[in-house]
């Protein structure tokens, strides 16, 4: 069962620091590190890491970064047929603040992954259409994102999209022909313009955009756990406690491996436990795909 990734490579730059400087101050940070990220990159990782055939679409720069990307998604066991290098542009970066809490501010620089255009999908139709689920985050262009949708429903894929990062020039109407729609709590603030300070508020936001068309939506909460919402009802899957470092890729850890255990049993509930026991488990490292765990760790947190 194939999944395949239509999406962004990142590289992060992750400082861990005691407070964001204000304007015009220098503050010294206690740590540095590097790793390989980007939304779509990080989904497609973590459903690898967790089983699944995963072939990626996205582009990279001609930098010294590029190498390393490609070179990474190999050693996850990833496709990497449609991983192609942009001349003249530099790969997309993303510098990551974390804070003592284990809580993150991220900045993200497109670089090459603004030039993954509709007519990739067209070379690639041959091989996407053996895939049973499309993965599509916001760190591409709008048009490519549509354009991937109705090449979804065109030929009978299912397709998953993260509305992340969240922007209000995301017409609704046209993400409708998804099958899962999966914001995090602030994304969808910004979506709906709806407070979501409480799970009442997070609930009728959701509710709206099942009133607008769409089929799932699912609500990752962080520690308060997922809320899944569809016309025929809602569930709520409650979090695993766990000692919080760096939520960095916490929300592309649960998709990737709800991904994963969708296209294998589809089971939505079965399969939102399962990741948020693999986001969970994620958080207590530092770094997006790094801190990935394996899956018999999960399968332990799962038993209890």
């Amino acid at each position: 069962m194939k999944i395949a990734v239509i999406g962004s490579n990142m590289v992060d730059l992750t400082s861990y620091i005691t407070r964001m400087p204000v304007l015009g101050e220098t503050l010294e940070a206690p740590d540095f590190s590097m790793g390989c990220g980007g939304k779509g990159a990080n989904q497609a990782v973590a459903a690898a890491k967790y089983g699944a055939d995963v072939l990626m679409m996205t582009k990279v720069g001609d930098d010294v970064f590029a190498d390393n990307t490609i070179a990474n998604f190999k050693k996850a066991g990833i496709d990497t047929k449609y991983v192609q290098k942009v001349q003249g542009v530099s790969s997309g970066v993303a510098p990551i603040f974390v804070d003592k809490s284990g809580q993150n501010s991220i900045l993200i620089i497109k670089g090459a992954n603004k030039y993954l255009l509709p007519a990739d999908i067209d070379a690639a139709a041959d091989d996407l259409k053996k895939c049973q689920l499309i993965i599509l985050q916001l760190e591409i262009s709008l048009e490519t994102v549509y354009y991937a949708i109705e090449f979804g429903k065109k030929h009978g894929i299912s397709v998953l999209l993260n509305p992340a990062p969240a922007t209000k020039e995301l017409n609704i109407e046209q993400v409708c022909q998804c099958d899962f729609f999966m914001p995090n709590e602030t994304e969808l603030a910004i979506l709906t313009g709806m407070p979501v300070s409480t799970l009442d508020e997070v609930e009728a936001a959701a509710q709206t955009l099942i009133d607008r068309g769409l089929k799932n939506v699912i609500v990752t909460l962080g520690g308060h756990g997922s809320l899944w919402l569809s016309k025929e009802g809602k569930h709520m899957v409650n979090p695993f406690k766990v000692n919080a470092v760096d939520t960095s890729g916490a929300g592309d850890a649960y998709i990737g491996c709800f991904s994963c255990c969708y296209v294998q049993t589809g089971d939505i509930l079965s399969s939102m436990k399962t990741a948020s026991a693999f986001a969970a488990l994620s958080v207590t490292k530092r770094g997006t795909q790094k801190s990935y765990p394996e899956k018999e760790d999960v399968l332990k947190l799962l038993k209890g």
